[in-house]
């Protein structure tokens, strides 16, 4: 059995990467030209790689909670709220390939980068929280901090993030070419 202390390490990095590689090629997708061969293969595989984030993101909020044991707090809860929904929004976006997926996703996601962001705010700077919890365990409570950042909070706001990115990667183009392609559909009919 794999222990909770490996699994921290693991879900820390995993977070990391996903941080990375959604600002990364949202950020190449954006400069570099759609000709080339990896940006064209990432942005087709965007929507997915964003259900990928959104399902992992998922399961390790329930592992953390019924295998760890590491009760949520209430902005815990709120940020699941945001998170396990994008789910399986993004899974029936990813088959049917619907890009437009990112407005529906859109209120989510800022709603999920505003809780994460602050809860782990307070996680550094405890007398910002006063208030923020109720019932239940601290907002302000700490279960672990791998490599002296990465918390719960911190993991959540990465993977909201790199969804962000995943999902909005090269739009102005892609919103004009499908502008001009619904324009010539419209001009021959």
């Amino acid at each position: 059995m794999v222990s909770v202390r490996t699994v921290e390490l693991f879900a820390s990095l995993l977070a990391l990467v996903a941080l990375v590689g959604g600002l990364g090629c949202a950020s190449v997708g954006g400069y570099v030209a759609p000709t080339t061969t990896l940006v064209n293969e990432i942005r087709r595989l965007s929507l997915w790689l964003a259900w990928l984030v959104a399902a992992v993101a998922t399961a390790g909020s329930l592992y953390f909670s019924e295998v760890a044991h590491y009760a949520p707090c209430r902005l815990c809860w709120f940020q699941r709220i945001c998170m396990y929904p994008l789910a399986g929004i993004l899974l029936i976006a990813a088959i049917r390939k619907d890009r437009d997926v990112r407005w529906y996703a859109l209120p989510l996601l800022i709603a999920g980068v505003c809780l994460s962001g602050y809860h782990y705010l307070i996680e550094w700077k405890p007398s910002l929280g006063d208030g923020a919890c109720g019932i239940g365990p601290s907002c302000t409570d700490v279960w672990f901090r791998r490599m002296g950042f990465v918390t719960l909070a911190f993991m959540a706001l990465c993977g909201f993030i790199s969804i962000v990115a995943l999902l909005f990667m090269g739009t102005p183009r892609d919103d004009l070419e499908r502008q001009v392609t619904d324009d010539s559909e419209i001009s021959t009919k």
